[in-house]
């Protein structure tokens, strides 16, 4: 009941489906077509009776397993010729002679809207029974509804004027063209090609909702005077027809929203954000959002420019740890708010409170390269970089679990020319400790007189003055902001890098490549060794120019050491790494569900 008046939600199902016979009962996402609409129903806090009008045993039969009353469908109401009117109708006086009580909103629903949710129902109501607003209720009334963006302001809703009947509807804004049956030509149905969300808005009905005042429900019409419309989300106003949208609309039931915690900075680079994204990209069926810290714009920055939606949070970063533990828990309450089935933490160091308290309220944890106290806690942790010396059931380690970029899944593999025309620097997305120059002032005191090309990170500190001091040498490029990073690798003849993420990236292509590690965090990174085809010099900054310029020379001068460097990065697959982590989780995901119920 809703400001006492009493509802009555109507759902049609007749047995004689004809686009996939018997629909109404089969099973969509584990539960029968109809169930979807009666759980919908049933989770309002405004509906007081759900009826189903069928013709059909079995239908009847399931309805009522899943909460449903039900009222028998006269087998003249069930032809396919008949239009809903009579039988919302016939559904109404049924119950209200049994029950001896006149309803004050009829609410039809169909069964084929599985998607449908208890808020855009509840939405209906309220608009339906509080008085027209010029300011916010007409505008509420053509604002796209999803789960993010719904509204109904009550409290300033003034008015006598009300609708008799809310008919949910969804934008249908197209290019679109008649016929003239006369002169037998094509005509546009507007006034100027622009794109789609410049066209005036046109409205088409979508069947989910059909909501009207009693009196206006009869025989042969449920259409009142005043009609107000509610615009649903193209998911929600899925109508299944077909096998087609059948398919539709499981896809969407399996869908997933998953939450990815994590940020990029000059100081921890943006290995993480790219991982993040990377992950984002291959998600195509599932809803994905990141949640990034005010304080570290780099990381927003980066997802912004890819179009991934995103939530912030405050930042307590030097200011105690007071501040510390209240960002910790607007964090949690963020988390909670979005309420996804899957979080992934790529943090580096979890606190284990923060992991273990997201695991006590009901989420599923992933982590990628965690080496703080929450590892303990996540339901799984994948780590690329580092082998970790205690073996941990959750912890998946080494480069059979590295995600590469999409871009560097359709490269082809490297041949190695006998000469080296081109070599390539990239140091990460900080470069904090400045390899890049020091490396590239080696190679100008080296014997290479070829060309040299820089990419330089979006959080590289010293661009303007690298730019200005090498601008007048023809032989150095300079980049900035790459997006085709495989293509710049793939040219090169040798590549100078950090023993970051980029080391993978390299060997995917089979590009020769000297590593210099950042820090000591980095040593530990034992991928890019002999084995897998690097050389790598240590710690970047103990490496002395010298060094760097007698390992540079004997490199580009033996052609035989560079294609053994090729041939053993070709022995390491790392173009299913998304794969195998995809099926543990979601057999894990799988498992953790069933042992919940």
């Amino acid at each position: 009941m809703y400001k006492d008046n009493k509802i009555l939600v109507v759902i049609p199902a007749r047995g004689g489906s004809k686009g996939i016979p018997r629909k109404n009962i089969r099973l969509l996402g584990g539960k029968p077509l109809i169930a979807h609409t009666i759980e919908m129903g049933k989770a309002s806090k405004y509906v007081d009776d759900i009826l189903v009008s069928t013709d059909d045993n079995e239908i009847k039969f399931i309805a009522e397993k899943f909460g449903a009353e039900t009222v028998k469908r006269d087998g003249k109401l069930a032809e396919d010729s008949i239009p809903l009117d009579p039988v919302i109708f016939d559904a109404t006086i049924q119950k209200e002679n049994e029950m001896n009580e006149r309803y004050d909103v009829v609410i039809t629903v169909q069964p084929t809207s599985p998607l449908l949710k208890t808020k855009t129902l509840d939405l209906a109501i309220k608009t339906l029974l509080n008085p027209i607003n010029e300011n916010n209720q007409k505008e509420a009334l053509s604002d796209h509804i999803n789960e993010n963006n719904q509204k109904c302001d009550e409290e300033n809703m003034e008015g006598s004027e009300y609708y008799d009947t809310i008919i949910s509807v969804v934008d249908d804004r197209h290019l679109s063209w008649g016929y003239d049956e006369e002169n037998k030509k094509y005509f546009p149905l507007y006034k100027e090609r622009v794109n789609r969300q410049y066209l005036p808005k046109a409205y088409k009905e979508t069947g989910s909702i059909f909501a009207t005042k009693r009196e206006f429900v009869t025989e042969n019409s449920r259409l009142g005077e005043n009609i107000g419309l509610i615009e649903i989300s193209k998911q929600e106003s899925i109508d299944i027809d077909n096998y087609e949208d059948w398919w539709v609309a499981e896809r969407i039931l399996k869908k997933k929203k998953i939450l990815i915690k994590s940020d990029a900075s000059h100081e921890i680079g943006t290995g993480h954000i790219y991982r993040g994204l990377s992950i984002a990209s291959k998600l195509v069926n599932h809803e994905v959002v990141f949640l990034l810290d005010e304080a570290q714009p780099l990381g927003i920055e980066i997802v912004s420019h890819n179009n991934y939606p995103y939530i912030t949070h405050n930042s307590a970063k030097g200011k105690g740890k007071e501040a510390d533990d209240k960002s910790k828990e607007e964090i949690i309450e963020k988390i909670v708010e979005y309420d996804p089935d899957i979080i992934i933490n790529d943090i580096l160091n979890t606190n284990s409170k923060y992991t273990k308290t997201l695991r006590d309220k009901g989420f599923f944890i992933v982590n990628f390269e965690d080496v703080g106290g929450g590892v303990k806690y996540a339901h799984m942790v994948f780590d690329a970089l580092y082998e970790h010396k205690i073996p941990l059931k959750n912890l998946y380690s080494g480069h059979k679990y590295y995600i590469l970029k999409d871009e560097f899944y359709y490269q082809s593999f490297k041949e190695i020319r006998e000469d080296v025309d081109k070599v390539l620097l990239t140091f990460g997305g900080t470069d904090p400790n400045n390899l890049t120059e020091k490396v590239l002032e080696s190679i100008l005191e080296s014997d290479y007189k070829n060309k040299i090309e820089v990419i330089l990170g979006l959080g590289y500190a010293n661009k303007k003055e690298i730019q200005e001091k090498y601008k007048e040498n023809e032989r150095i490029e300079i980049y900035e902001n790459v997006k085709n990073m495989s293509e710049h690798m793939h040219s090169a003849d040798l590549i100078f890098t950090s023993a970051g993420r980029t080391m993978y990236e390299i060997a995917s292509l089979g590009v020769p490549c000297i590593c210099l590690c950042q820090n000591e965090r980095e040593l530990s990174h034992i991928f890019g060794n002999a084995e897998h085809g690097f050389i790598n010099l240590g710690l970047g900054c103990e490496v002395s120019k010298d060094e760097i310029i007698e390992t540079f020379e004997n490199t580009i001068k033996d052609y035989q050491l560079r294609c053994e460097m090729n041939r053993r990065m070709g022995e390491v697959d790392l173009k299913h790494g998304f794969d195998n982590i995809k099926r543990l989780i979601k057999n894990e995901y799988k498992n953790w569900k069933e042992e919940r119920r």
